[in-house]
């Protein structure tokens, strides 16, 4: 017996989580996650005010971005790329990147990654 649950939320319903100095401008939504039972990815909304960045970083997981808002640009290993609403990226395991917030207003993409991700090793 499957132990997911069907879930529709509008994503401001999600809770605003503020990342610290390493992130600054940048919070992040948990929107779909393995409390709901996902077994495979969890999907997220990060939103980075004007100026802000992510933190520069890898891992050994993908990610999967789709920008909904705003203009920003990402970083992926040494090539820096200019995105806006509409456009994907796909983010390798163990590459280098960060995303920035390049307009003047609010930047959002909807990021999913692994489930494996985020327990503990």
């Amino acid at each position: 017996m499957s132990t997911a649950k069907a879930k529709v939320i509008h994503y401001t319903d999600a809770p605003a989580e503020v990342y610290g100095d390493e992130a600054p401008g940048v919070s992040l939504r948990h929107l779909i996650t393995e409390e709901e039972g996902a077994p495979v990815y969890v999907m997220r909304m990060i939103e980075v005010t004007p100026g802000g960045h992510t933190p520069r970083h890898s891992h050994p997981f993908e990610h999967e971005n789709f920008i909904v808002e705003g203009k920003g640009r990402v970083l992926l290993g040494d090539e820096w790329r200019e995105v806006g609403p509409g456009d994907v990226a796909f983010v390798p395991g163990n590459l280098e990147h960060t995303y920035e917030n390049i307009g003047d207003t609010t930047f959002k993409f909807l990021c999913s990654i692994p489930v494996t991700s985020l327990m503990p090793q």
